[in-house]
């Protein structure tokens, strides 16, 4: 076995761990006070990718976040950990941030975003939920990656990922 492969079992090893624990935490509302360092991300190209080896995540959902409302994204957060609750470590989840919803990934957004909602996306991502970032939206702000939170992915059109991630058998969720 190479290192990188047992740097990734090692990865999927603590996510899972980190995932069980949640459960309780998230509970009683401790989401947003967890730290720890930052998860690796399952790539979204497999949505059978393994969270534990030998186990197979059974249930694929993709978030669309495109408002600025606060509301909106206490909702769309607050699912998102019922979620990763209900199904600990069978669930892939991502999030496509783009439009007015991208600056909960900004470093410095140029929209209102609460240090609640910062708190929660970035919770949210050390248990493996990823979290994507609309290229077109970037560049229609004058956005690069170094702009956004280390744990975002860049991908070419956020509506595209929408598609392409519901052709790969995610379920689709939209407020």
């Amino acid at each position: 076995m190479s290192n990188s492969e047992r740097e990734r079992l090692w990865t999927r090893t603590v996510d899972t761990v980190r995932r069980r624990l949640l459960g309780g935490l998230v509970a009683g509302g401790g989401l947003a006070a967890l730290g720890g360092t930052r998860q690796a991300r399952a790539d979204s190209e497999n949505p059978t990718q393994q969270a534990f080896p030998g186990v197979f995540a059974h249930h694929h959902v993709v978030y669309q976040f495109n408002k600025a409302d606060p509301d909106y994204q206490q909702d769309v957060t607050f699912s998102v950990g019922a979620m990763l609750r209900r199904y600990t470590d069978d669930i892939k989840i991502v999030v496509v941030c783009f439009g007015p919803g991208i600056h909960v990934l900004a470093k410095k957004p140029l929209r209102p975003v609460s240090d609640d909602i910062k708190s929660r996306v970035s919770s949210l991502s050390q248990y493996g939920v990823e979290f994507h970032a609309c290229h077109n939206t970037m560049k229609s702000l004058g956005w690069t990656k170094d702009d956004l939170v280390d744990f975002a992915t860049v991908v070419p059109v956020g509506a595209a990922d929408l598609m392409e991630l519901q052709e790969k058998g995610f379920a689709y969720l939209s407020w």
